[in-house]
């Protein structure tokens, strides 16, 4: 055939073919079952496995949970055999049990309190968290500022600014002016440091030091003009109890865990030995104790070393226990960020010109915390479900109350005991798996920056 003949337009096609669809056994469903379930003899192996005990398991729970479950009643004898055949959950327990179980031993007229406590940090949570609202600065300001302080004056009735400058409701007495002056010095020291780490020379840190004083009494006295008017009767912290207490551990231990992780992870690095010598002394010494072990300590053994009148009260000794056992385990997780960073972005953040404040705050600490996402969630996770064994101490918990709950003689029956670990276990795991589920949609946000 002549070279004529073969691009001539018989034989040249002028316009492009349609693309052919994919083959069916690669896309939708069968093709996500072949890739994920089906790729290989070992994968054929588990997933086998995994359906027979799927099978064997969850049926049982659902018919123990849900089918055979008891939904209403007002006594035992709602969730006793009924026909000789035994019935499932117990779910009319959990529902006339459930205002102690969030409450405690709250005084009723004051619940709305409690509520009003949940309210203010499901919005500061909301308003720092979501991608997309807007102000976050005043949203930061609402979140560790107003939330804290207002969440003290609701569930305590005392004044918030007795917490900020004369923190007596955490002491049992004690001199006002030195744990005023001690309270001072300390807003004082944060404001230079915060100044110090901006790169800001010692007068002006001074200076700076100076306005957060003024600028934390200014806020405590309006908060005292404004808490005046409301006139709540004071609920001491033996009284507090329920799933409200689990959420005021578990919010004062992350809040405080991160920050001072982060200080400790910055101190073990640090070239200063006495601060590093410190730093890794905390951590390992925390580290190398069981938590139980904390919360004994800070309980029993605390207050012998205390004069009567400084003994702290039994929740803020828990809380304490709970923030500096975390704060070490986070030090770790930072640490681990910071040594994953190449060399090359602190040189080159010194090359800038940037103070060594300025380089961790703007360069190293935004991408450590980046890389360390995984683990600080999983620190998070843990010691939210590590705050059960409040109860062993004597901490009026939320797992505290389900077990006085299902004592009660009026609810005594063969299926109250694990009605109320369900109870338990479901609250827990949606708590968890909302932080584990925000975790990776914050992951895959952040990651946008490093695709190819």
């Amino acid at each position: 055939m002549s070279a004529k003949a073969m691009t001539s337009p018989a034989y040249v096609q002028q316009s492009a073919l349609p693309a052919l669809p994919p083959p069916a056994s690669t896309v939708g469903v069968i093709g996500w079952m072949r890739n994920n379930l089906f790729s290989s003899p070992t994968n054929i192996a588990l997933t086998i496995f995994g359906l027979f005990l799927a099978y064997v398991t969850i049926p049982p729970i659902i018919k123990f949970l849900v089918l055979d479950a008891v939904w209403t009643g007002t006594s035992r004898e709602a969730c006793l055999y009924k026909d000789g055949v035994e019935v499932g959950a117990c779910w009319a327990f959990v529902r006339d049990r459930l205002a102690y179980t969030l409450y405690g031993s709250y005084p009723v007229d004051g619940r709305w309190r409690c509520d009003a406590f949940m309210v203010l940090g499901a919005i500061a949570i909301f308003w720092v968290l979501h991608p997309r609202a807007p102000h976050k600065s005043w949203g930061m300001l609402f979140a560790f500022a107003f939330t804290p302080l207002a969440s003290y004056g609701l569930l305590s009735g005392n004044n918030p600014l007795a917490f900020l400058l004369e923190p007596l409701a955490i002491f049992k007495g004690g001199d006002t002016l030195v744990i005023s002056v001690l309270v001072t010095l300390a807003i004082f020291a944060a404001g230079v440091l915060l100044a110090r780490m901006e790169g800001l020379e010692m007068p002006k840190a001074i200076g700076a030091g100076v306005l957060a004083v003024v600028g934390a009494a200014l806020v405590g006295f309006i908060f005292a003009a404004i808490w005046a008017t409301f006139k709540l009767q004071p609920v001491e912290t033996a009284r507090w109890g329920g799933l409200t207490v689990t959420l005021v551990v578990a919010a004062v231990g992350i809040v405080v865990s991160l920050p001072l992780g982060i200080l400790l992870a910055l101190g073990r690095r640090s070239k200063l030995p006495i601060v590093k010598f410190f730093s890794v002394m905390f951590i390992e010494f925390v580290r190398g104790v069981p938590l139980i072990t904390m919360l004994f300590m800070a309980n029993t053994m605390l207050p012998l070393f205390l004069p009567e009148r400084y003994a702290p009260d039994k929740l803020l000794r828990a809380l304490v226990g709970i923030a500096l056992f975390a704060s070490a385990y986070m030090a770790e997780v930072v640490r681990s960020g910071l040594q994953a960073l190449p060399k090359g972005q602190y040189e080159g953040a010194m090359a800038m010109g940037l103070s060594y404040g300025q380089m961790m705050r703007l360069i190293i600490l935004p991408q450590a915390l980046k890389v360390a996402i995984p683990n600080i969630v999983n620190t998070y996770i843990g010691l939210l479900k590590d705050t059960s064994l409040l109860l062993i101490v004597g901490i009026f918990d939320f797992l505290k109350a389900i077990e006085n709950a299902r004592i009660d003689p009026q609810w005594a029956a063969p299926t109250t005991s694990a009605t109320g670990y369900a109870y338990a276990a479901i609250i827990y795991f949606i708590m968890c798996y909302g932080m584990a589920r925000y975790a990776k949609n914050m992951e895959k946000r952040l990651a946008v920056a490093d695709k190819r």
